[in-house]
């Protein structure tokens, strides 16, 4: 279209230069001026028409889908200066809508499918593993009622062991789910969680503000299990003395902190077993953000945000 109008222009320049009696070489001087303006002209307007587009494939560009919310800069509002960047505004909204709606939809559907499968382990090892153990003790049991005195100490020791490996089988079980979480609430189980650590050597304290009662399944079930791996964290790898947690809900959503005093770990260390990838995974499926603080013998702060909108 630039192209023809240009022509147009130099035709134009051509008939009037011929018609007003001009010299040859004067008609073509001016059929190049009209050309020169008109593809000027005609640049200047493309440009003032092409900036909001531009404009808006920048503020498009800047949109990180990784991150849980549509997060759209606000002048990305439905309303453009040309109808074409209204249109692609609207269309741009109603596809990261979608986006939204199927991460939502993809996330319930992915804790739904772990939990169910921790709770199939959890009978596994509660209903068959642990019925195992149960008639190997008998058996010890019975064994050691016949067995001559001098392998009484050998009998005991391994009784003893049995009994061990039943109760870390049983408190496996409880991890694998959470029947403290369905029973008793978020606050309960988180702060049971606290109190089990804080039957050793460290210091376990819980805060605690507001109602958790009414959020939502999915949400309850992510927050206890960052809990859960931020205090087993703190107590398998920190070294710490003292956790404090504070479990808050406000207007702006519910927020979960996990603070250690124990020795921290450089980032390029993060993933070597801490659980920090599966822990950030789990928040975006609910629309929350993990955010960890640490540095080599400064502790550990693991910070859970959800939104609102989100629980």
């Amino acid at each position: 279209m630039v192209v023809v109008n240009t022509v147009l222009l130099g035709a134009v320049a051509i008939v009037a230069g011929a018609v007003a009696g001009l010299e040859a070489g004067e008609v073509v001087v001016l059929a190049i001026l009209a050309v020169a303006a008109g593809a000027t002209g005609n640049v200047i307007l493309l440009r003032r028409r092409f900036v909001p587009l531009e404009d808006l494939i920048d503020e498009m560009e800047k949109v990180d889908l990784s991150r849980p919310g549509s997060l759209l800069p606000s002048s990305i509002d439905g309303v453009g200066e040309t109808e074409e960047v209204e249109r692609l505004e609207l269309a741009f909204l109603r596809m990261m809508r979608r986006l939204e709606a199927e991460r939502r939809r993809a996330g319930s559907a992915a804790l739904r499918a772990q939990e169910e499968e921790r709770a199939r382990v959890a009978r596994d090892l509660h209903d068959e593993v642990n019925q195992s153990l149960t008639g190997l003790l008998l058996r010890l049991e019975a064994a050691r009622a016949e067995a001559p005195p001098a392998l009484e100490p050998e009998l005991a020791e391994t009784k003893a062991l049995a009994n061990q490996a039943m109760r870390e089988l049983l408190s496996l079980a409880r991890q694998l789910r959470p029947t403290a979480l369905d029973d008793l609430g978020l606050a309960a189980a988180i702060a049971g969680l606290v109190d089990r650590l804080g039957e050793g050597e460290v210091e376990a304290t819980i805060a605690v503000d507001g109602d958790f009662s009414d959020l939502s399944d999915d949400v309850q079930l992510v927050v206890y299990r960052v809990a859960q791996e931020a205090l087993s964290n703190a107590a398998r790898h920190s070294g710490a003395a003292r956790v404090r947690v504070a479990l808050r809900r406000g207007p702006e959503g519910v927020e979960l902190t996990v603070a250690d005093d124990g020795r921290g770990f450089a980032f390029a260390e993060s993933e070597r077993g801490l659980g920090i990838g599966g822990m950030r995974e789990r928040a975006l499926l609910v629309g929350g953000e993990l955010t960890i603080e640490s540095r080599p013998e400064a502790g550990t702060t693991v910070r859970l945000t959800v939104p609102a909108e989100s629980s």
